[in-house]
Protein backbone atom coordinates (compact mmCIF):
# COMPACT_ATOMS: atom_id res chain seq x y z
CA UNK A 1 0.00 0.00 0.00
CA UNK A 2 1.44 3.57 -0.83
CA UNK A 3 0.89 5.25 2.65
CA UNK A 4 1.65 8.82 1.33
CA UNK A 5 -1.58 8.74 -0.83
CA UNK A 6 -3.55 6.26 2.03
CA UNK A 7 -1.96 9.05 4.91
CA UNK A 8 -2.28 12.17 2.77
CA UNK A 9 -5.92 11.67 2.00
CA UNK A 10 -7.42 10.45 5.61
CA UNK A 11 -5.31 13.76 7.05
CA UNK A 12 -7.06 15.95 4.28
CA UNK A 13 -10.34 14.32 5.21
CA UNK A 14 -10.07 13.99 9.08
CA UNK A 15 -9.09 17.73 9.42
CA UNK A 16 -11.84 18.70 7.62
CA UNK A 17 -13.95 16.72 9.81
CA UNK A 18 -12.36 17.82 12.70
CA UNK A 19 -12.53 21.55 11.99
CA UNK A 20 -16.46 20.94 11.42
CA UNK A 21 -17.01 18.99 14.65
CA UNK A 22 -15.46 21.57 16.52
CA UNK A 23 -17.33 24.91 15.06
CA UNK A 24 -20.42 22.50 16.79
CA UNK A 25 -21.13 20.89 13.47
CA UNK A 26 -23.08 17.62 12.91
CA UNK A 27 -21.58 14.95 10.83
CA UNK A 28 -25.10 13.65 10.15
CA UNK A 29 -26.33 16.38 8.45
CA UNK A 30 -23.36 16.64 5.60
CA UNK A 31 -24.08 12.90 4.92
CA UNK A 32 -27.34 13.57 2.70
CA UNK A 33 -28.18 10.76 0.25
CA UNK A 34 -29.64 12.85 -2.67
CA UNK A 35 -27.06 15.50 -2.91
CA UNK A 36 -24.49 12.32 -3.10
CA UNK A 37 -26.22 10.58 -5.17
CA UNK A 38 -26.68 13.79 -7.35
CA UNK A 39 -22.89 15.19 -7.33
CA UNK A 40 -20.97 11.16 -7.43
CA UNK A 41 -23.69 9.81 -9.73
CA UNK A 42 -23.77 13.11 -12.20
CA UNK A 43 -19.91 13.76 -12.26
CA UNK A 44 -19.60 10.29 -13.08
CA UNK A 45 -21.77 10.38 -15.79
CA UNK A 46 -20.51 13.37 -17.71
CA UNK A 47 -17.01 12.01 -17.67
CA UNK A 48 -18.14 8.73 -19.18
CA UNK A 49 -19.74 11.28 -22.34
CA UNK A 50 -16.35 12.50 -22.10
CA UNK A 51 -14.34 9.23 -22.63
CA UNK A 52 -14.94 5.35 -23.37
CA UNK A 53 -16.70 2.80 -21.43
CA UNK A 54 -13.62 0.54 -20.98
CA UNK A 55 -12.10 3.41 -19.11
CA UNK A 56 -14.94 4.15 -16.81
CA UNK A 57 -14.69 0.31 -16.39
CA UNK A 58 -10.72 0.53 -15.49
CA UNK A 59 -11.66 3.16 -12.59
CA UNK A 60 -10.95 0.17 -10.14
CA UNK A 61 -7.62 -0.98 -11.57
CA UNK A 62 -6.52 2.87 -12.06
CA UNK A 63 -7.38 2.82 -8.07
CA UNK A 64 -5.12 0.22 -7.27
CA UNK A 65 -2.40 1.45 -8.87
CA UNK A 66 -2.53 4.95 -7.16
CA UNK A 67 -3.09 3.10 -3.49
CA UNK A 68 -0.64 0.28 -3.93
CA UNK A 69 1.58 0.44 -6.73
CA UNK A 70 5.21 0.55 -6.18
CA UNK A 71 8.00 2.06 -8.24
CA UNK A 72 10.54 0.35 -9.45
CA UNK A 73 13.93 1.19 -8.21
CA UNK A 74 16.17 2.86 -10.91
CA UNK A 75 19.71 1.21 -8.78
CA UNK A 76 18.61 -2.19 -9.16
CA UNK A 77 17.42 -2.19 -12.59
CA UNK A 78 20.78 -0.46 -13.45
CA UNK A 79 22.08 -3.20 -11.61
CA UNK A 80 20.91 -6.14 -13.58
CA UNK A 81 21.45 -4.56 -16.43
CA UNK A 82 25.40 -4.50 -15.99
CA UNK A 83 25.04 -7.72 -14.79
CA UNK A 84 23.59 -8.60 -18.38
CA UNK A 85 26.20 -6.64 -19.78
CA UNK A 86 29.02 -8.34 -18.04
CA UNK A 87 27.73 -11.38 -18.94
CA UNK A 88 27.39 -10.55 -22.69
CA UNK A 89 31.02 -9.62 -22.28
CA UNK A 90 32.22 -13.36 -21.66
CA UNK A 91 29.74 -15.24 -23.13
CA UNK A 92 28.05 -13.28 -25.70
CA UNK A 93 24.79 -11.73 -26.64
CA UNK A 94 23.30 -15.23 -26.89
CA UNK A 95 24.13 -16.25 -23.43
CA UNK A 96 21.50 -14.14 -22.15
CA UNK A 97 18.76 -16.46 -23.42
CA UNK A 98 19.01 -18.22 -20.07
CA UNK A 99 18.24 -14.90 -18.04
CA UNK A 100 14.90 -14.36 -19.90
CA UNK A 101 12.91 -16.76 -17.45
CA UNK A 102 14.26 -14.82 -14.69
CA UNK A 103 13.18 -11.61 -16.18
CA UNK A 104 9.26 -10.95 -15.44
CA UNK A 105 9.30 -7.30 -16.47
CA UNK A 106 7.72 -7.55 -20.12
CA UNK A 107 9.30 -4.68 -21.77
CA UNK A 108 12.73 -6.07 -19.80
CA UNK A 109 12.15 -9.28 -21.32
CA UNK A 110 11.12 -8.11 -24.50
CA UNK A 111 13.91 -5.83 -24.84
CA UNK A 112 16.34 -8.82 -24.18
CA UNK A 113 14.58 -10.87 -26.73
CA UNK A 114 15.08 -8.00 -29.46
CA UNK A 115 18.97 -8.36 -28.36
CA UNK A 116 19.70 -11.62 -28.24
CA UNK A 117 17.49 -12.05 -31.76
CA UNK A 118 20.62 -10.18 -33.33
CA UNK A 119 18.31 -6.78 -33.93
CA UNK A 120 20.21 -3.74 -34.74
CA UNK A 121 20.24 -1.17 -32.37
CA UNK A 122 18.31 1.76 -34.09
CA UNK A 123 15.30 -1.32 -34.65
CA UNK A 124 15.59 -1.97 -30.90
CA UNK A 125 14.87 1.73 -30.17
CA UNK A 126 12.22 2.20 -32.56
CA UNK A 127 10.62 -0.82 -31.07
CA UNK A 128 10.88 0.02 -27.42
CA UNK A 129 10.19 3.85 -28.49
CA UNK A 130 6.54 2.70 -29.62
CA UNK A 131 5.82 0.94 -26.93
CA UNK A 132 6.71 3.76 -24.10
CA UNK A 133 4.50 5.33 -26.49
CA UNK A 134 1.23 3.56 -26.53
CA UNK A 135 1.80 2.77 -22.68
CA UNK A 136 1.68 6.80 -22.18
CA UNK A 137 -1.75 6.65 -24.26
CA UNK A 138 -2.91 4.01 -22.20
CA UNK A 139 -1.73 5.21 -19.21
CA UNK A 140 -3.08 9.24 -20.50
CA UNK A 141 -6.42 8.06 -20.11
CA UNK A 142 -6.79 7.45 -16.98
CA UNK A 143 -4.96 10.51 -15.68
CA UNK A 144 -7.59 12.70 -18.37
CA UNK A 145 -10.33 10.31 -16.83
CA UNK A 146 -10.07 11.87 -13.14
CA UNK A 147 -9.42 15.28 -14.08
CA UNK A 148 -12.42 15.64 -15.86
CA UNK A 149 -13.91 14.05 -12.58
CA UNK A 150 -12.17 16.69 -10.75
CA UNK A 151 -13.99 19.50 -13.01
CA UNK A 152 -17.19 18.18 -13.07
CA UNK A 153 -17.42 17.29 -9.51
CA UNK A 154 -17.62 21.64 -8.27
CA UNK A 155 -20.09 22.07 -11.23
CA UNK A 156 -22.73 19.32 -10.09
CA UNK A 157 -22.19 20.29 -6.34
CA UNK A 158 -23.41 24.11 -7.53
CA UNK A 159 -26.24 22.37 -9.55
CA UNK A 160 -27.08 20.17 -6.50
CA UNK A 161 -27.22 23.52 -4.58
CA UNK A 162 -29.91 25.50 -6.92
CA UNK A 163 -32.04 22.68 -7.29
CA UNK A 164 -32.15 22.84 -3.51
CA UNK A 165 -32.84 26.49 -2.95
CA UNK A 166 -35.54 26.28 -5.81
CA UNK A 167 -37.24 23.82 -3.50
CA UNK A 168 -36.94 25.76 -0.64
CA UNK A 169 -37.64 29.32 -1.97
CA UNK A 170 -40.82 27.68 -3.70
CA UNK A 171 -42.45 26.85 0.02
CA UNK A 172 -42.06 30.31 1.96
CA UNK A 173 -45.31 29.73 4.54
CA UNK A 174 -42.88 28.34 7.40
CA UNK A 175 -39.85 30.40 8.02
CA UNK A 176 -37.30 28.13 9.99
CA UNK A 177 -38.26 25.47 7.67
CA UNK A 178 -37.11 27.26 4.51
CA UNK A 179 -33.99 28.25 6.49
CA UNK A 180 -32.83 24.49 7.25
CA UNK A 181 -33.72 23.75 3.46
CA UNK A 182 -31.33 26.51 2.21
CA UNK A 183 -28.63 24.88 4.74
CA UNK A 184 -29.14 21.51 3.49
CA UNK A 185 -28.69 23.13 -0.12
CA UNK A 186 -25.03 24.01 0.21
CA UNK A 187 -24.19 20.27 1.34
CA UNK A 188 -24.42 19.23 -2.36
CA UNK A 189 -22.22 22.03 -3.07
CA UNK A 190 -19.59 20.90 -0.50
CA UNK A 191 -19.67 17.69 -1.52
CA UNK A 192 -18.94 18.74 -5.43
CA UNK A 193 -15.62 20.48 -3.89
CA UNK A 194 -15.06 18.10 -1.46
CA UNK A 195 -14.79 14.88 -3.69
CA UNK A 196 -12.95 17.13 -6.17
CA UNK A 197 -10.28 18.10 -3.84
CA UNK A 198 -9.51 15.17 -1.44
CA UNK A 199 -10.48 12.51 -4.08
CA UNK A 200 -10.46 13.07 -8.22
CA UNK A 201 -7.53 15.48 -8.96
CA UNK A 202 -5.41 14.36 -5.85
CA UNK A 203 -5.76 10.55 -7.67
CA UNK A 204 -5.32 12.23 -10.99
CA UNK A 205 -2.08 13.55 -9.75
CA UNK A 206 -0.89 10.19 -8.50
CA UNK A 207 -1.46 8.54 -11.30
CA UNK A 208 0.58 11.34 -13.16
CA UNK A 209 3.32 10.66 -10.89
CA UNK A 210 2.90 6.70 -11.34
CA UNK A 211 3.26 7.39 -15.18
CA UNK A 212 6.52 9.21 -15.20
CA UNK A 213 8.35 6.79 -12.67
CA UNK A 214 7.10 4.11 -14.93
CA UNK A 215 8.24 5.69 -18.13
CA UNK A 216 11.78 6.75 -16.60
CA UNK A 217 12.82 3.30 -15.63
CA UNK A 218 11.64 1.77 -19.02
CA UNK A 219 13.24 4.41 -20.90
CA UNK A 220 16.60 3.32 -18.52
CA UNK A 221 16.14 -0.16 -19.33
CA UNK A 222 15.85 0.63 -22.97
CA UNK A 223 19.03 2.95 -23.12
CA UNK A 224 20.73 -0.15 -21.06
CA UNK A 225 19.77 -3.00 -23.26
CA UNK A 226 20.74 -0.84 -26.67
CA UNK A 227 24.03 -0.29 -24.96
CA UNK A 228 24.45 -4.28 -23.94
CA UNK A 229 23.98 -4.78 -27.84
CA UNK A 230 26.28 -1.85 -28.95
CA UNK A 231 29.31 -4.13 -27.62
CA UNK A 232 29.46 -1.05 -24.60
CA UNK A 233 31.77 -1.70 -21.82
CA UNK A 234 29.46 -2.52 -18.43
CA UNK A 235 31.20 0.53 -16.14
CA UNK A 236 30.76 2.45 -19.20
CA UNK A 237 27.03 1.37 -19.48
CA UNK A 238 26.51 2.31 -15.18
CA UNK A 239 28.25 5.28 -15.74
CA UNK A 240 26.06 5.92 -18.96
CA UNK A 241 22.78 4.84 -16.85
CA UNK A 242 23.39 6.86 -13.46
CA UNK A 243 23.14 9.75 -15.00
CA UNK A 244 19.06 8.93 -15.09
CA UNK A 245 19.08 8.54 -11.37
CA UNK A 246 19.30 11.67 -8.14
CA UNK A 247 22.83 12.28 -6.76
CA UNK A 248 21.97 10.45 -4.17
CA UNK A 249 21.66 7.47 -4.95
CA UNK A 250 24.33 7.75 -7.19
CA UNK A 251 26.40 7.92 -4.21
CA UNK A 252 24.78 4.86 -2.44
Amino acid sequence: MDFATIGGMTLGVGAIVLAFILEGGNIGAVAQLPAMILVIGGTIGAATITTSFRTIMSIPEFLRVAFSAKAADPVITIDRVVALAEKARREGVLGLESNLKKIHDPFFKKALQLVIDGTEATVIRQILSTEISYMSERHRSGISLFKALGGFSPTLGIIGTVLGLIRALSSTSDASNMAGAIASAFIATLWGIGMANMCYLPIGDKLRLRHDQEVANLELISEGIIAIQSGDNPRIIRTKLMSYIEPKSRRE
